[in-house]
């Protein structure tokens, strides 16, 4: 198998945006509609939040285990092969509702927060967009999610806000807590790493040369050259409305399946071919 294939991740939904004000799929339908769209542009994974189903809270988290197995056998039953990639992300010590998920849905791959970020952002008048807040990810947080990710058999993905987090990453490895990591580089968070092309090549050399790598662009169209960059530099790649409703023109995007389609040009225009769900798995070394 060629070292070329690119392997694109489909963002479907993010975590508290409104779907009242946004194309972002909430329901096990929508949910399974969206990932078929990306799924048919080449998207061989999906990353999952899951939403509350009442009505009216849709933009709302939810950890309940059989919501999240409904959406994600709606999702493989319309993508057969597909590989789910669960987020787990919490303010706090517990983690209770995602390692009840992640022993429910069985992820091939599961999103681990490797470090600890002020994460914050300002509107134009200077004024806090939110109240300020600490994701926070230390490392006896991150141990217990990595036992439940060994627990269930699924691929840990290490995401990564600053450059800090990411050199953590590899004394995690150097400890014994991680073999063979896939990392994330999560750009364009306003208090964590620019989408900077630049800074891209940088990354790389704070990262093991066989772990496999990603990026997450996060922002409007500005965040394509980032993409193209990642593409040329032999990363995987991912998008969908979770990081962007932007198209690399400036065009709003329909849905996932748009941007995936843009994504999928990007990496043929690098020369990059885009992986099948089974040639993904053989390179991120998901097993079972």
């Amino acid at each position: 198998m060629s070292q070329d294939k690119a392997v694109i991740t489909c963002a479907l939904t993010g975590v508290l945006t409104n779907p009242a004000q946004h194309p972002v799929p909430v329901t096990p339908e929508q949910m399974a509609a969206s990932a078929k769209e990306a799924f048919d542009a080449g998207a061989s994974i999906m990353h999952v939040h899951f939403r509350r189903q009442e009505d009216g809270l849709g933009h709302l988290p939810s950890w309940d285990p059989e919501v999240c197995a409904e959406i994600v056998d709606a999702i493989r039953d319309r993508c057969p092969g597909v590989i789910i990639n669960q987020s787990t992300g919490v303010i706090g010590e517990d983690i209770d509702g995602p390692s009840a998920v992640m022993r429910r849905i069985r992820p091939e791959m599961a999103a681990c927060n490797a470090g600890t970020l002020n994460y914050l952002k300002t509107r134009r008048n200077g004024d806090w967009a939110w109240p300020p807040m600490v994701f926070d990810n230390p490392v006896e947080k991150v141990q217990r999610f990595l036992d439940v990710m060994k627990e269930t058999n699924s691929v840990p993905e290490f995401e990564c806000f600053d450059v800090g987090i990411v050199r953590s990453v590899g004394l995690y490895v150097e400890n014994g807590m991680a073999e063979r990591p896939d990392v994330n580089f999560v750009m364009g968070v306003a208090s964590g790493m620019p989408a900077d092309p630049r800074l891209l090549e940088l990354l790389l050399d704070y990262i093991a040369h066989d772990m496999t790598w990603q990026v997450t662009a996060i922002g409007r169209e500005d965040i394509w050259p980032l993409h193209r960059r990642t593409a040329e530099l032999g990363g995987n790649l991912r998008t969908g409305v979770e990081d962007t409703f932007y198209l690399p023109n400036g065009d709003k995007t329909s849905g996932n399946g748009a941007l995936i389609e843009a994504m999928a040009t990007i990496a043929r225009e690098a020369g990059r071919e885009i992986a099948s769900p089974d040639e993904a798995r053989a390179l991120l070394h998901i097993v079972g």
